[in-house]
Parts: C-alpha cells; sequence; structure tokens
C-alpha cells in the first residue's frame, strides 16, 4: 500500500468495497429484478472500480497483485455461487466480463489515476 497518512480508513473503506461485491454476488438470484445479460455490465463495471480503486491506493509495481487479487475473487465467487447459491449459477461469461473490468479499471488507472488516493491526501492536508 502507498505511504498514506489515513491508511486506515483506506482499508477501511477497502473492506467495505470487497463486502459489498462478495454480498451482492451471493445473494439470491432473485431478490432484483431480472436484467437478462445485462449483468455482464454490472460484472465489468463492478471490477472496473475495484481495479481504480486499488489501483489509487497502490503502486504501480504492485498491479499485477491486484490483478492477482480480483482475478481471484471474480472466479472464486463464481465457484462460491456454484457451490452454495440457491437460485445462482457460476457463469464463465461472468468470469469473463470481471476480468475484462479488471483489465480496463488497471489500464485507466495506469494511464490517468494512479496515486489518486496520495492527491487526495495532499488536497486534504492542504484545505
Amino acid at each position: 500500500m502507498l505511504p498514506l497518512t489515513h491508511a486506515s480508513a483506506w482499508l477501511a473503506a477497502s473492506v467495505l468495497l470487497l463486502a459489498a461485491v462478495i454480498v451482492a454476488s451471493l445473494l439470491p438470484g432473485d431478490a432484483g429484478p431480472d436484467v437478462g445479460n445485462l449483468d455482464k455490465l454490472g460484472h465489468f463495471l463492478a471490477y472496473a472500480a475495484l481495479a481504480l480503486w486499488f489501483g489509487g491506493l497502490f503502486a504501480r509495481r504492485w498491479y499485477w497483485g491486484v490483478a492477482l487479487g480480483l482475478a481471484l475473487l471474480g472466479i472464486g465467487l463464481e465457484v462460491l455461487q456454484e457451490l452454495v447459491a440457491r437460485s445462482r449459477t457460476g457463469d464463465r461469461n461472468d468470469v469473463a466480463a470481471n476480468l475484462a473490468g479488471m483489465g480496463a479499471g488497471l489500464a485507466l488507472a495506469w494511464w490517468r489515476t494512479s496515486n489518486w488516493a496520495l492527491r487526495i491526501e495532499a488536497w486534504l492536508r492542504r484545505t
């Protein structure tokens, strides 16, 4: 993790984001509206957001670890859906959407938004 002044707050927010993705992934499939294949967009956006988030908390040299962690999360949640969720099934297309979102998010973080958390903390110190 980057040398952040408020590292514990960033870590707490990270845990909440991950918990939200895990809960949303394991809720019964009939808990929300039927969106058909539009759920792939949700997978893409969720993992892009997670990648952008962690891309701002870790130095670029650690993006491989972010990618590995998010890939394992996405694959693991699909396996868990198959094993424990009553009305959910694991889907390789969901995994593909997760991985594509993660790749897009890390690419954007690399290109434009790396170290955003340091910039926010610097801005907070100036105000």
